[in-house]
């Protein structure tokens, strides 16, 4: 059940970290879309390890293929099925978790929930899981940036203390990739670098802060009460593995204002209602009001430390575990497309939601066309 994600745009992930594959089946593409392995493949050369000295080792060329749900270039509209191979999984540096729960991690609690792990690299539970999810959420954000004309974005904004200064309004995606950290900040990004390696070298992790960005939602997308897109939002970004937090606008910074400094107040602008300030975040009432949405993700320090640590065993018995294997000393950089993916199959989901219900006679202004 919990594999599962989506109404109308539904996708189902499956694969484990070290078994043949993992992939992810899309129901609800609309048909006709123009759709290839190419329009895939780069999100997933973002999110795969060994793509920098920051990152894990471990060497996947993750290269997908899409086994159905497409002809001759075109979605079909019936499920679109992708998959990609692993080639370098090494169960063998995990043995001893076979016996042994690694603290922060998923082991004990899958153990205590269904009496039966796959001890090898966290199987389910591991973060080679988002691969479908990238995958599913490139077809999401190519529907959503040539149907509706949505962007969306991501990009590193803290690494332990180290703060960057990025504008939602106008960070770039190439300011974005040109650093190894994803930090269009270049100053903070030479110094997040320099503290990950570090952390590195000490067999420790660090954690931080993604912004996620969507860019040219219209106004009405969402739903009231248990559907509010930032509800939506915020479960998509809680189910990434290592997320800690999440918070749109102004977030937890609000109780900083008072009312009055607070109130996002409204102007016609450009023949449509815009907003003086934007501290909802682009979502008021749970539906999105024309304004740039933005939000932030926490991410803890990566559990596996190269530390001994007290821990207990499957007979019940206190013993200590030192992490082994290849792990990312700091997950924010492979998170980045994540929140993407995440972002924009939440958008898209509540896109198709709306045209559903209220049909194409709403025009942009959120008034009868």
């Amino acid at each position: 059940m919990g594999n599962i994600f989506g109404h109308l745009f539904r996708i189902t992930t499956w694969g484990e970290s070290h078994g043949g594959g993992v992939g992810v089946v899309v129901e609800g593409c609309p048909p006709r879309l123009p759709l290839t392995e190419a329009d895939i493949q780069p999100d997933l050369n973002r999110r795969r390890p060994g793509q920098s000295k920051i990152v894990s080792p471990r060497k996947e060329p993750d290269h997908v293929e899409i086994l159905s749900g497409t002809f001759e270039g075109l979605t079909l509209g019936s499920p679109i099925c992708m998959w990609v191979k692993n080639e370098d999984a090494r169960p063998e540096a995990y043995t001893e978790m076979a016996e042994k729960f690694r603290p922060s991690h998923a082991d004990y609690t899958y153990w205590a929930k269904y009496g039966i792990r796959n001890w090898q690299g966290g199987g389910r539970a591991s973060a080679r899981e988002t691969v479908g999810r990238v995958a599913a959420g490139a077809i999401a954000k190519k529907i959503l940036r040539l149907h509706f004309g949505v962007e969306v974005l991501a990009c590193v904004i803290q690494v332990h203390r180290i703060q960057a200064q990025v504008d939602v309004e106008r960070v770039k995606f190439k300011e974005i990739e040109s650093n190894i950290v994803r930090c269009p900040d270049t100053a903070a990004a030479e110094k997040m670098v320099r503290a990950i390696e570090r952390a590195r070298r000490q067999g420790n992790s660090l954690g931080g802060i993604v912004l996620g960005i969507a860019r040219g939602v219209p106004p009405g997308w969402g739903e009231p009460v248990f559907d509010r897109l930032q509800a939506d939002l915020a479960k998509g970004m809680m189910s990434l593995p290592a997320a800690k937090g999440f918070d749109i606008g102004s977030g937890f910074d609000c109780v900083r204002y008072t009312g009055l400094t607070h109130n996002d107040p409204f102007r016609m602008k450009g023949g449509r209602v815009r907003t003086l300030s934007n501290r909802s975040g682009g979502v008021q009432g749970g539906i999105s009001n024309g304004e740039t949405i933005y939000f932030r993700v926490a991410f803890k320090p990566t559990a596996t430390v190269m530390h001994e640590q007290p821990t207990v065993d499957v007979r019940g018995h206190n013993t200590t575990l030192k992490g082994r294997g290849r792990h990312d000393p700091c997950v924010l950089p492979r998170a980045v497309p994540l929140v993407e993916a995440m972002t924009a199959l939440v958008l898209v989901d509540h896109a198709l939601r709306h045209q559903a219900q209220c049909g194409p006679w709403l025009g942009k202004t959120g008034r009868p066309a």
